[in-house]
């Protein structure tokens, strides 16, 4: 009897053991951000509406908080495709990605979402690319 009251408690120290390493990995994998605009900066931008209703191929870009602006130098375009640089790294930008109509805004914008893994490198998925001037 003594016995399997010390198995039961061992499998019970493994499994409680487990779900807590389980939720602790998960907690600290940067997950897909939602739309964000903490402190309320862009609320009254005239421009806060076309931000909101831009979308690429895959899917809605959120809004201009969500957004990063780019210099002339942390952009090219290559045969009809474009690079960003983002964390001192050089990514490609999927033609999905890429925005079709008038960029009202004048900046270059890329809306990234970062990926990152315990142990792992960083992975950037651009979901929306908005080409500036290049002046």
């Amino acid at each position: 009897m003594e016995r399997s009251t010390a198995v039961w408690r061992d499998r019970t120290s493994f499994v409680t053991f487990s779900l807590v390493l389980a939720i602790a990995v998960h907690s600290l994998t940067l997950h897909n951000a939602a739309a964000r605009d903490l402190d309320g900066r862009y609320a009254n931008s005239p421009l806060k509406g076309w931000f909101e209703s831009l979308h690429s191929s895959k899917g809605p870009c959120c809004s201009d908080a969500d957004g990063t602006a780019l210099a002339d130098v942390d952009w090219e375009a290559k045969d009809g495709h474009y690079r960003v640089r983002i964390e001192g790294e050089w990514w490609d930008v999927p033609d999905e990605a890429v925005i079709k109509e008038p960029n009202r805004a004048g900046r270059t914008i890329v809306w990234p979402i970062y990926h990152w893994t315990v142990g792992g490198p960083l992975r950037v998925e651009i979901r929306c690319f908005m080409p500036g001037t290049m002046t």
